[in-house]
């Protein structure tokens, strides 16, 4: 009787169900990656200052930031620290603006400037600056590397936190996601779900899990033990990964290091998105490379982001309240588990309701990674193009 009940509810019926499902399996099978939100470096363990420290900086045109970040770095707590600034070919005056600012701190001798080497073949260009700053950072003998980007401005004090969490857990990798510009309209409506979604396939506490093989990072502020990047040799094993830092955190934890991943509390970006388009451009520059430039799972990820954001919405439309009921019950719950970051984003509630139709700007962005790959075009990044089709 059981089972011809079953056989009699329409497939179109198990089908809507589907999405609401998934997202059960979500809340409650995904390593809570929904609550990302409270893994910020605040909740840690104690701030450490007693380290030696080398900050790596790969800089292509940064004049916008590289000020802010170099003085922001020089003000963190180290009882040693030495930056190199990496100059990767820059023609706006990035490597002056990053001299006069260990000038105005008075701390020239602690700024080193690296002209960068011409990009040798097999590289990409970001990781070939950081290859470069690595290298020369070898002979301060550093006890930590921060690898960061040349537009985050660090809060006080976070570096000694991270040092703190890598020394009291037996972390060989600690990085932040930093907060990303979220002022206008495009970043509001995106930028919240960009973190969403990465937490999503690289869940913190699958991350932080030895028992897990989930490795992932965030490039813009990563802390490694100096020995951990000696013996793997620096980034040469990765030098041409587009999503870089994940590949590092793959790894480092594949070599039997531990891998931690939290959200920033001040530390952030100065980089802005001002429009649909160039967080577009954001997304398409590495979105194809994590499909490993494969048709068929471009076609699969489609389907599939398809299947679980935008098929509860059409379900609202089919005229039939059960199906109705369905799609709806899937939206809340998604949008539930969205809300703890659009609220570490300091955005309204409602924001949470946006996330299907985000998804769906981020199916586009990834057919046209797809395209950019096919048309040699892929991983633009300041005027290359690092991910093109052989």
């Amino acid at each position: 009787m059981h089972q011809d009940y079953i056989y009699a509810i329409p497939m179109v019926d198990l089908i809507a169900a589907l999405p609401l499902l998934i997202w059960l399996y979500m809340l409650v099978g995904r390593g809570d990656f929904w609550r990302a939100s409270r893994l910020t470096l605040a909740a840690q363990d104690p701030p450490e200052a007693a380290a030696r420290v080398a900050v790596v900086v790969p800089a292509r045109n940064e004049a916008e930031g590289i000020g802010r970040c170099v003085t922001s770095l020089l003000a963190q707590q180290a009882d040693n620290l030495r930056i190199f600034v990496v100059d990767d070919g820059s023609t706006d005056g990035t490597a002056d603006i990053a001299r006069a600012s260990a000038v105005e701190a008075g701390r020239t001798a602690d700024v080193t400037i690296i002209p960068g080497r011409q990009l040798p073949d097999g590289w990409t260009g970001k990781l070939w600056a950081v290859q470069q700053g690595i290298e020369a950072a070898r002979e301060f003998a550093p006890e930590f590397i921060l690898l960061t980007d040349a537009d985050i401005v660090h809060a006080s004090g976070s570096m000694s936190r991270l040092i703190g969490l890598a020394r009291a857990r037996g972390y060989d990798l600690t990085s932040l996601m930093v907060r990303l510009s979220c002022e206008s309209g495009a970043e509001r409506f995106l930028i919240p779900s960009f973190v969403f979604f990465f937490f999503m396939l690289y869940p913190p506490r699958w991350i932080a899990s030895s028992q897990a093989r989930t490795a992932g990072a965030a490039g813009g502020c990563m802390l490694v033990r100096g020995e951990v990047l000696e013996r793997l040799g620096g980034v040469s094993q990765i030098r041409n990964d587009i999503i870089d830092d994940c590949a590092l955190a793959r790894l480092v934890k594949r070599s039997g290091g531990k891998v931690w991943l939290g959200l920033a509390d001040e530390t952030f970006s100065l980089r802005p998105y001002p429009s649909i388009g160039d967080v577009v451009d954001m997304i398409a520059r590495s979105a194809f490379s994590q499909l490993r430039h494969s048709a068929l799972l471009l076609l699969a990820t489609l389907a599939g982001l398809g299947f679980i954001f935008l098929l509860p919405i059409a379900l609202l439309f089919t005229g039939r309240l059960a199906l109705a009921i369905l799609g709806a019950s899937a939206w809340l719950l998604m949008s539930a588990l969205y809300l703890p970051t659009v609220r570490y984003y300091r955005r309204s509630v409602l924001w949470a309701f946006t996330l299907p139709f985000a998804a769906g700007v981020y199916m586009a962005a990834t057919v046209v990674s797809a395209v950019r790959y096919w048309f040699g075009r892929g991983g633009q990044w300041k005027g290359r193009a690092q991910d093109v089709a052989p």
